[in-house]
């Protein structure tokens, strides 16, 4: 509101509000924007301002560099352990930038599910792709910490359902075979998203009795192919190294007598709700049958994964998750 150039310029010098300065507008005309309300002042003794409402003003446009969105630290609240994460402000900017309330987002390459997260937020349809068991099963574990009233709405395109669909799977790629059985049971790869058990161990699932309290260790073994009783050995040799409470072998065939012997001897972890076998076989059938891993199930007991904060979705939806080869047609509801 002031004149630049003061009085060598023609501007008036008049007082407002206490304060006497060389300003851009006549006495009247400055007289009509206070009574307008257009003119504040923060504090007695300070130049007035003009007041403009950012409607008035066609701003400054977004640029490409949007360092007002902070990274996922070690410390954010949403980081879920995905090495490429991106922040869900990041995705929700850029969909509320290109598509409205009701659109069907598509993400086809989508990690660890940002994009459905957002697109979930915000109203939007969405459809998920990617390639890997180790993301899909992360998206499902994200899905139920996130949204837990949706969990049920959603579906699994692509995913084995039956022994026959594991076997498939076993043959053409292990390491995805892995990756999705110890999905089925809440667990996680090894090493993250490294190829290759870890010392033994291919993935882990860790638990407690309440939160806050100590964090307990479950070890896993998968095996896609033939059965030797030495895996019943070997596992029950990483449980003790690692100092784990439970140790679970994973496979397709079905164990034989020597190795459930051997599972036998590893005797039993004690815990609040009873005793869990230290050594436990399970098959893909088993697992595909409902029958899981014996250790507590208390409410919260699986901290395998980190959870996002929970949110309220508007209203039931049916979700759409394709994975692997697309189907001649997919509904998104």
């Amino acid at each position: 509101m002031l004149g630049p150039g003061g009085a060598a310029k023609g501007n008036p010098s008049y007082e407002v509000m206490g304060v006497t300065r060389y300003w851009r507008y006549s006495r009247e005309s400055m007289q009509r924007l206070i009574e307008a309300g257009r003119v504040v002042q923060t504090k007695p003794g300070t130049v007035p301002m003009y007041k403009r409402h950012l409607d008035e003003s066609k701003g400054a446009p977004l640029s490409s560099n949007w360092s007002d969105i902070r990274h996922i630290g070690g410390w954010s609240g949403e980081k879920l352990g995905f090495p490429t994460q991106k922040p869900v402000a990041l995705l929700e900017r850029i969909l509320l930038a290109s598509s409205n309330p009701g659109d069907v987002v598509l993400d086809p390459f989508c990690g660890c599910g940002t994009t459905i997260d957002a697109a979930q937020a915000l109203g939007r349809r969405w459809i998920g792709i990617d390639i890997t068991h180790l993301s899909i099963g992360l998206i499902k574990h994200r899905l139920v910490g996130r949204w837990p009233e949706i969990a049920s709405t959603y579906r699994v395109v692509g995913e084995p359902t039956t022994a026959d669909d594991a076997a498939v799977l076993a043959y053409e790629d292990p390491f995805q075979f892995q990756a999705w059985a110890l999905g089925l049971v809440g667990a996680r790869i090894a090493g993250s998203d490294k190829k290759g058990g870890d010392k033994g161990i291919d993935g882990k699932l860790y638990f407690r009795y309440a939160d806050g309290g100590p964090t307990k260790q479950i070890v896993f073994s998968v095996k896609a192919g033939h059965l030797v009783p030495a895996y019943a050995r070997d596992l029950r040799g990483v449980l003790e190294r690692e100092g784990a409470e439970i140790g679970v072998l994973l496979s397709f065939e079905e164990p034989s007598a020597g190795m459930r012997s051997e599972a036998a001897e590893a005797g039993f972890y004690e815990s609040p709700w009873g005793r869990h076998p230290r050594i436990q076989l399970r098959t893909i059938r088993e697992l595909l049958d409902g029958k899981g891993v014996d250790y507590p199930h208390v409410t919260g007991s699986n901290v395998t994964h980190r959870r996002a904060q929970r949110a309220r979705a508007a209203g039931p939806e049916a979700i759409e998750l394709p994975f692997g080869p697309a189907e001649p047609e997919v509904s998104t509801q």
